[in-house]
């Protein structure tokens, strides 16, 4: 398949749907055809990033290394998915330029949403204290002020949001046209 790379970067808070919505683009994009790998902030920091703390200097750093993966992965002609916390406007802006190809997807949930969603406890240990600058609660999440996509993950289901990104993804050309898209359990031209 001739295919046209991009990075798809999945921007939110801790719980917000990031990894859930980036592995369901990614089936979904694998079941067409597609050469995609999913980059993972919290599996590429143990990685690439063990060194790093919590800090805004340390937190930029890791998401400019992430970036600096999907670059060489798009540059060699991968659909990337990063799915990243990634709190701040100006490296992601920074990275968006030195990758080129770049779709931003807002995964946007209410605080207390993805509070609740929380199964490790991340936010009550650091509404505790336990956790110092812990972004949404003692460090700041800045939302995208012009996301290709947001998905509201406490409206809709994981299959709109997906459905959402993959239109965007057609409409902005990096996908075909023609791809097939299941519907009620067939297939048809979109």
């Amino acid at each position: 398949m001739n295919q046209t790379a991009v990075t798809v970067w999945f921007t939110g808070l801790s719980c917000a749907g990031k990894t859930t919505l980036s592995l369901a683009v990614a089936e979904e994009l694998r079941s067409l055809g597609y050469t995609v790998e999913v980059l993972d902030s919290t599996i590429v920091r143990q990685d690439i990033g063990k060194s790093l703390g919590f800090s805004k200097v340390d937190r930029d750093e890791n998401i400019r290394r992430i970036g600096f993966l999907a670059h060489l992965l798009t540059r060699n002609g991968v659909i990337v998915l990063v799915s990243a916390i990634s709190p701040y406007n100006q490296v992601r802006a920074e990275v968006r330029k030195r990758i080129g190809n770049f779709m931003e997807v807002y995964v946007n949930a209410p605080l207390e949403v993805c509070e609740a969603r929380d199964k490790k406890g991340l936010y009550q240990l650091a509404r505790a204290g336990g956790i110092k600058e812990f972004t949404g609660i003692d460090s700041p999440y800045e939302a995208p002020p012009h996301p290709e996509v947001e998905c509201l993950t406490d409206l809709e289901t994981v299959t709109e949001s997906k459905e959402k990104i993959i239109l965007k993804m057609k409409n902005l050309g990096y996908l075909e046209p023609s791809d097939r898209s299941h519907i009620n359990g067939s297939f048809v031209r979109i």
